[in-house]
């Protein structure tokens, strides 16, 4: 694994628990004091035909992480403890 942050996005993250495809990395959440990757950040399932918009997104903490390989993070995560609400972007 390389040794830039850049390098996560690039990877699809995996839930070992039921084998459901996730998506990619989006974001990262990282602890200032120390500069430590805390979660993972990636965005949910469209929803209405993925026209409109998206479901809550997953944030993934860092120990539930399992494996990192060359393009693919195995993570073993309860999907409904790591849905956090998305956002509006509109009032």
């Amino acid at each position: 694994m390389g040794n830039r942050i850049a390098d996560l996005r690039c990877k699809e993250v995996v839930n070992i628990c039921d084998g459901a495809r996730l998506g990619f990395v989006c974001d990262v959440e990282v602890e200032l004091n120390c500069g430590k990757v805390t979660a993972l950040l990636v965005p949910g399932p469209c929803r209405f035909l993925g026209l409109f918009w998206r479901e809550c997104d997953y944030l993934i903490p860092w120990s539930c992480i399992r494996r990192i390989g060359e393009d693919i993070i195995l993570v073993d995560v309860v999907l409904d403890s790591a849905k956090t609400p998305r956002p509006r972007r509109w009032p």
